[in-house]
This record gives structure tokens, C-alpha cells and sequence, in this order.
């Protein structure tokens, strides 16, 4: 699939049906989907290609999250304008994200930095001492990274 147009707007009530299924078909955390916060990649025929939000914690602290693509729009500068788009919206800083280990160069070119548990807010730590728990079998490049933006 070549996309020769999208658009990255804020979602409205009625994308938030597709954000939810791009969430899970991408399977990353469900919890927190508020519609209200989030930016979506849409073509110019009205179907969703990505999101993204950014989502306060209880803690205070703010998570750049759920930042999703679909399969066949991959490699196309869709999450990229996602991500620079929710940046341009001037987030408090720090601000944090989760990702993947093997993610971690894409977000570095935003600047984000990984950090360690003792730089994390408690939101972090406490995902992060979970993720050692339940995913210790895994693949270095399939952990859980944490990352900021000063």
C-alpha cells in the first residue's frame, strides 16, 4: 500500500471505535483510552492509518502512549508525522514513553533518551518492576525501555 496522502488530526467521538481495534490488533496497552487526547493519521478517504496520545498519571507525570500504525502503512512516515504532531502540541516537560527496546531508535531521533529506574516517576517504576517480573524470559530487544524528554 503506497500512501500518497494522510492528514494528522485531532480524533473525533467516531474514530475512537478504530483507535480501540488498531490498539489491540497492534497489542499494546489498552488501559486509558480516552479519545479526547488523542491525534489520528487519516487518508484522505476517511480510513484510520495511526494514532497516538499524550496521557497524564496520577503521578503528575505525562506519557507520550499508544502511538499505533497499521500493518500496511508502515514505513511511511505515519507514525513520524503522529509523533511530531503530538510534540508540536507543546507537552509539558518531561514527558515519557514506553516502547519496546527495539523501538528505541525511532524515538531517539526525537529526542528521547532511555532512562533507569531510579530517574522514573512512580507510574514507571511500577510498570518497569512488573515488566522484569512477568517478561524476564524474553528477548532484550522485546523489553520494556523506558524513555524521556527533557
Amino acid at each position: 500500500m503506497c500512501l500518497a496522502e494522510f492528514t494528522v488530526r485531532p480524533a473525533l467521538r467516531e474514530d475512537f471505535p478504530a483507535i480501540r481495534s488498531l490498539i489491540h490488533t497492534v497489542q499494546i496497552n489498552p488501559t486509558g483510552l480516552d479519545w479526547r487526547r488523542f491525534l489520528v493519521a487519516m487518508t484522505t478517504q476517511g480510513d484510520l492509518l495511526g494514532c497516538g496520545q499524550i496521557k497524564p498519571h496520577t503521578d503528575g507525570s505525562r506519557e507520550m502512549a499508544s502511538i499505533a500504525v497499521k500493518e500496511q502503512a508502515r514505513g511511511q512516515d505515519v507514525a513520524r508525522k503522529v509523533i511530531e504532531a503530538l510534540l508540536a502540541l507543546g507537552p509539558e516537560r518531561p514527558l515519557y514513553l514506553m516502547c519496546r527496546a527495539r523501538l528505541k531508535p525511532l524515538y531517539t531521533k526525537f529526542g528521547f533518551h532511555a532512562i533507569g529506574l531510579e530517574e522514573m516517576p512512580l507510574y514507571f517504576r511500577r510498570i518497569s518492576r512488573a515488566e522484569r517480573i512477568f517478561n524476564s524470559k524474553a528477548q532484550p530487544d522485546e523489553r520494556l525501555l523506558v524513555m524521556r524528554l527533557d
